[in-house]
């Protein structure tokens, strides 16, 4: 995974236990939220890691490895039938890199079964083949993530276009779900990310543009990187999403403050089956999957999240942006 806002974030310091107890899925026994309590509490958006490792070693990714094995089938799909139990909308299977688990396009047929609306995934590309992509199309899968850092390899990352282009093409040609895939402004020369834009559009996916943050979490553009955020922007046009304007905000004054709602509307589920708040904030707070019920689901509504000014973490940013009219820090 990578670390831009709009997906996901670097990790900090603060790591789980590897001891720590990783359920099963005869371990899920709960009794479903229902729509009342869904509505005023629920996950839209659970980010599921199925995977630690990764093929590719990106200078700006610190959620990666390169030797542990892939979370056991029946301990995901334990999360899963836990998830389904809360009633989220979507679950995004995410690593590391999620297409080095073998049982992929499994797990992805399993959510269609237990009825999540999406049924997500963000990969690098590496690992796609036209069977892969096949056997995705028939498991349900919805939406596919993808993001390319520039169209040369470079010091800092492959994922580019130049060794892309096959894999994308394969993509183009037989996917039947959705395809975002992402132009990065600060892993390569600012303007190869409007190249990848024009590629996305030219090839029928859905162009978006991310920024590579700094070390502290924070956007600093220089005037050549902010003219290509410009201009992706305005290629991008009516499909440019950005949750209440925050990168313009964080752009122009360096914060954007909101009611960050983690832990509730958005779930991040690490590779030890533990919820956090997100990817950059593993370790501040941290419970066990299959023991969330819905007092946590409220307790983490109302929690003020002291990171919210600077959060660069979009789907966090827009998983809360529908509650920005309740309060928050009350009961």
């Amino acid at each position: 995974m990578a670390s831009y806002p709009g997906q996901e974030s670097r990790l900090p310091s603060q790591i789980v236990d590897p001891k720590v107890k990783v359920p099963n899925a005869s371990q899920v026994n709960g009794r479903e939220l229902d729509w009342w309590q869904w509505m005023r509490y629920g996950p839209f958006l659970a980010q599921m890691v199925i995977v630690r490792r990764c093929n590719l070693s990106c200078g700006y990714c610190s959620e990666f490895d390169k030797t542990s094995d892939p979370i056991p089938f029946e301990t995901l799909i334990g999360q899963l039938r836990k998830l389904r139990e809360l009633r989220t909308w979507a679950v995004c299977l995410t690593g590391g890199e999620p297409t080095l688990h073998p049982r992929l396009a499994d797990m992805v047929g399993e959510m269609r079964t237990l009825g999540f609306r999406r049924r997500q995934m963000i990969t690098n590309g590496y690992k796609l083949t036209e069977d892969l992509i096949k056997s995705l199309n028939d498991s349900g899968l919805t939406d596919m993530q993808i993001s390319v850092d520039g169209v040369l390899p470079n010091e800092m990352t492959v994922k580019t276009l130049q060794p892309l282009r096959k894999k994308l093409a394969l993509l183009a040609e037989h996917a039947r779900f959705k395809v975002v895939m992402s132009g990065v402004i600060g892993s390569a020369p600012p303007e190869e990310a409007i190249e990848v834009i024009d590629f996305a559009r030219e090839n029928g996916f859905i162009p978006r543009i991310l920024l590579i943050h700094d070390e502290n979490g924070q956007l600093k553009l220089s005037t050549e990187e902010l003219a290509a955020y410009r201009e992706a922007k305005r290629k991008i046009g009516s499909r440019f999403e950005d949750a209440d304007g925050y990168r313009e905000k964080l752009i122009k004054d360096g914060t954007a403050p909101f009611k960050c709602r983690a832990g509730s509307r958005y779930l991040y589920v690490d590779e030890f089956g533990q919820v956090h708040w997100c990817s950059q904030t593993r370790g501040v707070f941290t419970k066990n999957l299959l023991e969330y019920s819905l007092e946590d689901l409220k307790d983490q509504f109302h929690t003020p999240k002291k990171c919210d000014a600077t959060c660069t973490v979009g789907c966090v940013r827009t998983a809360s942006i529908y509650d920005q009219w309740r309060g928050q820090g009350q009961g």
